[in-house]
């Protein structure tokens, strides 16, 4: 029989792979891994600005991830600078930041691996009320403006001229982007959550013949992933956060094997 904990880790960690897999498609399609990874890497800023003001941190670290979308949007507008510079500015500046104010908490005992690498055997009720209703907001985004998305994606221009609110879309996108990234940190941390929004949408696109066909291979692969994960992390009693995401790249890896061994076969 297992425990309680278990049961609430596998139900907050499938809840993850829902939510992140649908957003990766994106990330993946917009080219813009770099970008989730300086969502991620904001996390540890919003952390460090939580202690110091003494206030919940999922909230402040929702707050310094919403904070860094619009400042990207707004430097974007406002400054010469190429998109991978900005997130490189941002993305590093705010990870060091993050740790120096997580230094400057000499009288708060925190774990900052757990923030870094997760910690999804530590989640309660709350959480997955929390990632439910998340879920819900990335369903309901999805599924009325999922057609807006993909003219996006192929051709801002002409989706533009076809009436698509381009700017405020992906707005839109990149906040609940943010959203995903904070709240899903428990389960895989800072340093891997880009890689679990990453490898199952890259995996789904090696076998996928349409964007609808990615999305549910996405969301499957994902989901497998944090099966194996807690599967591994159980038995060999490995960090799970790490073990989830060896697991997602164990699949890719077996993926593109079967696919450079398919035409020999033939």
């Amino acid at each position: 029989m297992l425990d309680y904990f278990i049961w609430l880790a596998l139900a907050g960690g499938l809840l993850t792979a829902w939510i992140a897999a649908p957003l990766g498609l994106f990330v993946v399609w917009q080219r813009q891994a770099y970008f989730g990874e300086t969502l991620a890497h904001s996390a540890l800023l919003g952390v460090g600005i939580g202690l110091m003001l003494s206030i919940n941190l999922s909230l402040a670290i929702l707050m310094t991830s919403f904070l860094l979308v619009i400042s990207l949007h707004f430097l974007k507008r406002h400054t010469q600078l190429a998109n991978d510079t900005l997130l490189g500015i941002l993305a590093h500046g705010s990870l060091a930041s993050g740790l120096v104010l997580v230094a400057l908490q000499s009288g708060v005992n925190i774990d900052i691996m757990s923030f870094l690498f997760g910690d999804i055997l530590n989640l309660n009720l709350y959480d997955l009320l929390l990632m439910v209703a998340i879920a819900g907001l990335v369903i309901l985004f999805l599924s009325t403006q999922w057609q807006g998305l993909i003219n996006l994606t192929l051709n801002p221009d002409l989706a533009q001229v076809e009436g698509v609110a381009v700017s405020r879309l992906q707005l839109q996108m990149t906040l609940l982007l943010a959203l995903v990234i904070a709240m899903s940190m428990k389960v895989v941390g800072i340093l891997l959550i880009t890689s679990l929004l990453i490898l199952p949408a890259a995996t789904a696109r090696r076998w996928a013949h349409s964007p609808e066909q990615m999305l549910v291979f996405a969301v499957m692969l994902a989901s497998i992933a944090i099966l194996l994960g807690l599967g591994l992390s159980w038995h060999l009693d490995v960090p799970t956060g790490p073990a989830i995401v060896v697991c997602a790249l164990g699949l890719f890896l077996l993926t593109l094997l079967l696919q450079a061994l398919r035409p020999r076969a033939a």
